[in-house]
């Protein structure tokens, strides 16, 4: 089980805008990657889990629907395409990530 940090240094290899849980009054910055905890999964051996991963939902915002930057981040481990939506002409790319 890494640490947030070193997710949010990978993440920062694909664009150097990432935010952890922004707060409202943040202005992002487009394109970004936004991130947050969402779940976790452990493993179970003898009633006791000896694997716990955290599992993130991490999007990719930006104003051109033909960036690459979706795709740099489907490539990471453990990392599931969720949906698609638009929003305040922005897209929105959902993942799930193990981490």
């Amino acid at each position: 089980m890494a640490p947030r940090t070193e997710l949010q240094e990978r993440l920062e290899t694909i664009t150097d805008r990432v935010y952890f849980q922004p707060p409202q009054n943040v202005d992002l910055t487009y394109p970004c990657i936004v991130y947050a905890r969402s779940s976790s999964l452990a493993e179970h051996s003898g009633n006791l889990p000896y694997r716990i991963s955290k599992q993130y939902q991490v999007t990719v915002i930006t104003r051109d629907p033909d960036s690459d930057l979706p795709d740099k981040v489907e490539e990471l481990a453990m990392c599931r395409f969720d949906r698609f939506y638009p929003a305040d002409n922005l897209n929105h790319y959902v993942f799930s990530l193990f981490f």
